[in-house]
């Protein structure tokens, strides 16, 4: 890099600082999760920190679900074990229970679209296993007549921001979804499959041949909508298929 070329980076980081100061004296930065002030933006205070549950090893080497005690870099849950799957690995950030619904549930349905930012630094940190080598970030996409109604897609939010943390490239509309789906929260597993089968479909001219993606979404409770977009994924050609999530659901006692 040349000299005019340093001190024009230099000057650059500079005012952002200088304006990141201001902006700090007149709006301190609060916690994403009550509001109280904080020492760095986009974060959380203490007391929200340690209330929230964020996954770590040891966990299932497929799903990521947590063990309670080291089994093995190669360890699989007994679902993982039993089961077939049409992804490849999945990873979560946090635990989705009373302690983190309302930070998942303000970017998906309350307009707190600047959390974006921050969740999707965590994603990229906690997935850096399966979005190291990958080719794509593929959100799950929602039906045009709800996406009309929320004005933005989450996944796609969150997609994007591990994007501007280091991520891979997003391929923000390739998946499309084809036919809308009732509201999966109140159904158990085999109505969420049966819900979603069908749902999802490559856009027309998108090559996925030989490409390593990984399907980007919010919450994932049974599973059932990241399975069929990697069903779709795979059928296309995908070479692998991870899956990341911001939050995941695990059965009381999992």
């Amino acid at each position: 890099m040349d000299t005019a070329a340093t001190l024009a980076n230099w000057a650059s980081g500079c005012l952002r600082k200088i304006g990141r100061a201001v902006v700090d004296g007149v709006l301190p930065p609060r916690c994403l999760g009550c509001g109280e002030t904080v020492g760095e933006p986009d974060s959380l205070c203490g007391r929200c920190w340690s209330a929230i549950t964020f996954f770590a090893p040891p966990w299932c080497a497929a799903c990521g679900a947590p063990f309670a005690h080291p089994m093995g870099d190669d360890a699989l849950c007994g679902a993982c074990a039993n089961g077939r799957r049409s992804w490849d690995r999945a990873r979560a950030v946090l635990r989705y229970d009373r302690h983190s619904r309302h930070l998942v549930l303000g970017l998906k349905h309350g307009d707190r679209t600047h959390l974006a930012r921050a969740f999707g630094r965590w994603m990229y940190r906690a997935g850096s296993e399966v979005i190291g080598d990958a080719d794509l970030l593929v959100p799950v996409p929602l039906h045009w007549t709800r996406l009309f109604r929320r004005r933005y897609n989450q996944a796609a939010m969150l997609a994007l921001a591990i994007r501007c943390a280091g991520g891979p490239e997003v391929a923000t509309d390739w998946l499309v979804r084809r036919r809308r789906t009732p509201v999966q929260g109140r159904l158990g597993p085999t109505a969420r499959e049966r819900n979603v089968r069908g749902a999802f479909a490559i856009k027309a001219g998108r090559s996925l041949a030989g490409k390593r993606v990984v399907v980007i979404d919010d919450v994932m409770t049974t599973g059932a909508t990241v399975e069929e977009c990697a069903r779709v994924l795979k059928r296309a050609g995908a070479a692998s298929v991870a899956v990341l999530t911001l939050a995941r659901a695990l059965r009381v006692g999992g």
